[in-house]
């Protein structure tokens, strides 16, 4: 069954936005501490320690970037950066711990990283900063 022309058309708009919305409440937890998070990773910028840096450097990424995912604003760009994220995360926190992202809880990292390569081929779509600004 295909769906109806301007179903397909409300769905991209909706997963980017979606994505965005998800992906800034991560970065918003470790810079933050909202939505059940640790919060203070910034801190870790003028620690020297490797993985403290890289969690704050995350957090920003993942704040800043969510936003602009969510508001269709430089997608493409954006999106390559973040995938390209989510792939390091992968290979560094989670495949460690085993290859299968579901057994060493790399889902999320997998499925964004996915995303937002998706993200990247098809841009901002409709319904986006981009689109409006094309458009005068």
């Amino acid at each position: 069954m295909k769906a109806p022309a301007y179903i397909a058309d409300a769905t991209y708009p909706l997963l980017r936005a979606v994505t965005g919305l998800m992906f800034w409440q991560h970065g918003d937890q470790k810079l933050t501490g909202w939505f059940n998070g640790e919060g203070g990773a910034l801190s870790g910028l003028g620690s020297g320690d490797v993985g403290s840096v890289a969690m704050a450097l995350a957090g920003i990424l993942e704040f800043l970037g969510g936003l602009l995912i969510l508001i269709g604003f430089k997608t493409r760009q954006v999106a390559f950066v973040l995938a390209g994220q989510m792939a390091v995360a992968y290979w560094w926190r989670h495949f460690p711990d085993g290859f299968w992202p579901m057994g060493n809880r790399g889902e999320l990292a997998v499925l964004y990283c996915a995303i937002f390569l998706y993200l990247w081929t098809k841009g901002s779509g409709k319904w986006s900063v981009d689109a409006a600004r094309a458009n005068g």
